[in-house]
């Protein structure tokens, strides 16, 4: 399953990018996310890891993303597998006019017996995405400036 969306926000590219890169802080913008905490310790940058506690249909999960791609400021792709799921985030960064252009891609991969469902779930993952996307919309030009 693939969400793709693409939103401005009236935020310069770089503390954009270090504010998402920094997956634990996914649970102030995503509504899927009932916990969010960075494993290793800073700077984040490739390789760095956090454990996430996602809500999926009612369901529970703990994910560890790991950074696999990190091009400051323009494109950080986390990864997370589980025995039942893979999920890659890539996410790229433009300036624009506005501020920045952000493009979210997250592929979600079920494995074994659970990809039967895939079908099933694209709607509720789509739901989840949308969420997330309208959270991070509000949530980044709130922030206090860094500069």
């Amino acid at each position: 399953m693939r969400y793709l969306a693409t939103i401005e926000v009236p935020r310069d590219p770089v503390e954009t990018f270090d504010y998402l890169s920094r997956f634990s802080l996914a649970a102030q913008w995503d509504p899927g996310v009932a916990e969010a905490r960075q494993v290793t310790p800073d700077p984040v940058g490739l390789g760095s890891q956090f454990e996430l506690v996602t809500v999926f249909m009612g369901n529970r999960t703990k994910l560890t993303y790991e950074v696999v791609e990190f091009e400051r400021p323009n494109r950080v792709v986390l990864a997370a597998d589980t025995s039942t799921v893979h999920s890659l985030d890539t996410v790229t960064f433009d300036a624009s006019p506005g501020g920045t252009l952000i493009t979210y891609d997250a592929l979600l991969e079920f494995k074994g017996i659970f990809r039967l469902f895939t079908p099933l779930l694209a709607l509720a993952f789509k739901r989840i995405g949308d969420a997330a996307t309208a959270g991070l919309k509000s949530a980044l030009p709130a922030l206090p400036s860094q500069g």
